[in-house]
């Protein structure tokens, strides 16, 4: 039996891809995992609430304003259909997806390990009822990010079904356009369920402000920008769509508006790339 070197290297090759994918994947769960205590003040040395201390009031708002906008400047920028045709120039394309994911986990960790902290009470709830309430709001928050996830396609939007059809050499299969659950109430159900995270607090931080108003604007405009990849990319099944759910908002009725640039992925139907 000869031995085919190019066939070892082709082998090699989709393992080191599969092991990329999965390598990413794992330190998005990291990043994820710890947004969620981050936000919620819970457990960890630094929080939202409890960043690194020391800072003047003013270097604080300026250290955590840069972070904010690193994070949405690389969501943004990487998403950009005209950004990925240049970039899968030099990175396979299997593996754009789970370089995104990386590159926006590593943004995060960034954030998490740099934040200042900005003290001030803004609003503090001490009625035990009213407490309760709130931490299951933020816990139904995240509970709606996660789920929604998985009512599209949890692995291919963060890059592991391209990875592992890569490793299998298989064709790569097209999701396509679908509207279930969550996605029938709201075309956004995933950025709905990081606001009520980010807001649903009983002690509202001057830090916390900041991080709920920087990363809610970031939303709205990226929501709106998105819309016209969603366009662009679905055609009419999309403007069918729009005129029956509304973005984020279940119940309000959905209104006409003219969508504007390109978008982030943080899609509402089925992932691409």
């Amino acid at each position: 039996m000869t031995h085919n070197p190019a066939s070892a290297r082709e082998r090699t090759r989709r393992i080191l891809i599969a092991a990329y994918g999965v390598a990413s994947y794992l330190v998005f769960l990291v990043a994820f995992c710890y947004a969620v205590v981050f936000v919620g003040g819970i457990v960890v040395p630094r929080t939202v609430d409890h960043g690194i201390d020391g800072a003047p009031w003013g270097v604080a708002l300026l250290v955590n304003t840069v972070l904010l906008a690193l994070f949405a400047v690389q969501h943004s920028v990487m998403a950009r259909p005209a950004f990925k045709r240049w970039w899968t120039r030099f990175v396979p394309h299997v593996m754009e997806r789970s370089t995104y994911v990386l590159l926006a986990s590593l943004v995060l960790l960034l954030l998490y390990w740099q934040w200042r902290t900005m003290p001030g009470v803004i609003w503090q709830v001490d009625h035990p009822a009213i407490r309760a309430l709130l931490w299951t709001v933020f816990a139904a928050g995240w509970t709606i990010v996660l789920t929604a996830t998985f009512m599209i396609d949890h692995f291919e939007l963060f890059g592991l079904r391209q990875v592992v059809a890569a490793w299998r050499g298989s064709p790569r299969r097209e999701t396509g356009f679908r509207a279930t659950l969550f996605y029938r109430l709201v075309r956004h159900p995933l950025m709905l369920g990081f606001l009520i995270a980010f807001w649903a607090t009983p002690v509202m931080t001057a830090g916390h402000l900041l991080f709920a108003i920087g990363t809610t604007g970031y939303i709205l405009v990226a929501l709106q920008l998105e819309e016209r990849d969603l366009i662009a990319a679905l055609g009419e099944r999309y403007r069918v769509y729009r005129t029956q759910v509304p973005m984020l908002v279940p119940g309000l009725r959905p209104r006409s508006c003219p969508v504007i640039g390109s978008a982030p992925d943080g899609f509402s139907t089925a992932p691409r790339g």
